[in-house]
């Protein structure tokens, strides 16, 4: 596999597609993003109090644009989610390898945004299940974490299921406020382990 901040490489199964959000996505992605329902299961720590609710066409292209600078120079990747059925974009998946000096120093961050009819733990489970097993690899790291507030009670199932386990640890942000609710996954021995 090509490193991923020279080739964005494509992921799917029978129902979703992942692949490289583009500017063309910004109609569909403006009804996850202004869906106000979807809205609570976004994380936005540390994101220089940007909450990701965009009302507007011009603020969803302004994103994507931010989005596609931040992959060129090298901060994050973000796939969107095609849904197959419909060929439209449901959502995104962010991932980026974290330097910090705390508890989740070279983590693999996993942001998931999707449009609130597919915030369920069937669907979150087969598009997490896509992305993480390789992302070990990409963002070179033996673990991955992702926030699961109290309420995502389906996000909470989908990635249970594939491993991941609540850690009382906390991310401390730039601003070194502490945010809470991370869930972990660690590789080792080739089995799905955090510890």
């Amino acid at each position: 596999m090509k490193p991923v901040y020279e080739e964005v490489p494509v992921f799917e199964n029978s129902d979703y597609l992942l692949r490289f959000v583009t500017p063309e996505d910004a109609n569909d992605l403006l009804k996850v993003y202004s869906d106000k329902n979807a809205l609570p299961f976004f994380n936005s720590d540390n994101c220089h109090g940007d909450n990701f609710y965009y009302s507007t066409i011009e603020r969803m292209n302004e994103a994507i644009q931010f989005w596609l600078y931040s992959y060129k120079e090298k901060y994050f990747v973000r796939w969107a989610i095609v849904e197959k059925k419909s060929n439209t974009a449901i959502g995104t998946i962010e991932l980026f390898h974290r330097t910090a000096e705390d508890y989740f120093n070279h983590t693999g961050v996993l942001r998931l945004d999707l449009k609130s009819e597919f915030e369920t733990a069937e669907v979150i489970q087969s598009i997490a299940g896509l992305i993480v097993p390789p992302a070990y690899e990409l963002f070179d790291t033996d673990k991955i974490i992702t926030k699961i507030p109290l309420y995502a009670v389906e996000r909470q199932a989908a990635f249970e299921k594939i491993g991941f386990k609540k850690t009382t640890e906390l991310l401390i942000g730039i601003d070194n406020f502490a945010y809470k609710d991370y869930w972990g996954i660690r590789l080792s021995f080739n089995k799905w382990l955090y510890s």
